[in-house]
């Protein structure tokens, strides 16, 4: 084996021409030069990674930024659905009475989970990675707030739209029971039942307007008929009253003695009471018979009486 010794003895020589180009060629390259490219190489390495970290930099804020939007859209989403909740069957809700509903803890409870502070919501306003990571997690926390509520708040609605339900149709059981009878239209009756089993609150209110309807009806006409019926009673008692008065009045006539009157006559002198009797008649309220005599009538009524004067309506002179 060769040693390095030997390895370097066996190398031939450089030619006198290589050797004037070697030593000419370190007397041409000036000092400053292998600094230089140094340096240069350096710089070029300090632009290239400059340029690779603006890269990454930009790379990462786009992502935050992308990040962000879509906690923006969740929490937005989120806080939408609260405030249609909270402005639309809630708040309707608000109005139903405690007597509207079976039971009234329904009402109150709805009424606590609208007492409560909703998160503001402000968006991706950060312009830096730092500032929108925060604003990503503040975003995040209000749609979790948001969906939390929202979820109790439909609960505490559906309670008492359950509730008021409940109690509409208690009361429409009752009315079902109630006018077994009493109206005029029996239809209406089967028209509430079925909106009952059906549990269609809209239905059951419109069937038990109806039934109300037909029993106000029914009501009226029996009035009617009563009153009616009460008139034509009224005359008949009053009719069957004249009559007997004047069955009374009429037996009263004939239990009277009857009136009479009874003539007397006398011949040659006149009676007493009379005038003397002549042909022709005489003065002094007696009349003269042909046959010299003359008679006299009694006045008033009853039995006539000597010397008395005949009424016309008897005698007819």
């Amino acid at each position: 084996m060769k040693t390095e010794q030997e390895t370097e003895t066996n190398t031939p020589p450089p030619t006198n021409g290589e050797t004037a180009a070697v030593e000419e060629s370190r007397r041409v390259r000036p000092k400053w030069l292998v600094p230089l490219v140094a340096g240069l190489c350096a710089l070029a390495l300090v632009v290239a990674g400059g340029i690779g970290w603006k890269i990454w930099s930009d790379r990462r804020l786009a992502e935050a930024k992308a990040a962000c939007a879509t906690a923006s859209d969740a929490a937005r989403g989120a806080m939408n659905d609260w405030n249609t909740l909270v402005n639309g069957d809630a708040a309707d809700l608000l109005e139903v009475k405690a007597d509207q509903v079976k039971d009234a803890k329904t009402i109150d409870a709805l009424k606590t989970a609208l007492d409560v502070e909703a998160p503001e919501y402000e968006g991706c306003v950060a312009d830096g990675k730092d500032g929108l990571e925060t604003a990503i997690d503040e975003l995040d926390d209000a749609a979790a707030w948001y969906e939390k509520h929202a979820g109790s708040l439909k609960k505490a609605v559906d309670a008492v739209n359950d509730s008021k339900l409940a109690k509409t149709i208690d009361t429409a059981k009752t009315l079902l029971e109630s006018s077994n009878g009493n109206v005029q239209d029996d239809k209406t009756r089967e028209e509430l039942s079925k909106a009952i089993e059906a549990k269609d609150e809209a239905a059951i209110a419109k069937a038990s307007k109806a039934v109300n309807d037909s029993i106000a009806a029914k009501q009226k006409a029996d009035e009617e008929a009563k009153a009616k019926a009460q008139a034509e009673a009224d005359a008949k008692a009053a009719a069957a009253a004249n009559a007997q008065t004047q069955q009374q009045q009429y037996n009263y006539q004939q239990s009277q003695p009857q009136q009479s009157w009874t003539p007397s006559y006398s011949y040659g002198g006149g009676s007493t009471g009379g005038g003397s009797g002549t042909t022709g008649g005489s003065t002094g309220g007696s009349a003269g018979s042909s046959y010299g005599g003359s008679f006299g009538y009694s006045s008033g009524y009853g039995a006539a009486t000597p010397g008395g004067t005949c009424p016309e309506s008897v005698c007819g002179v």
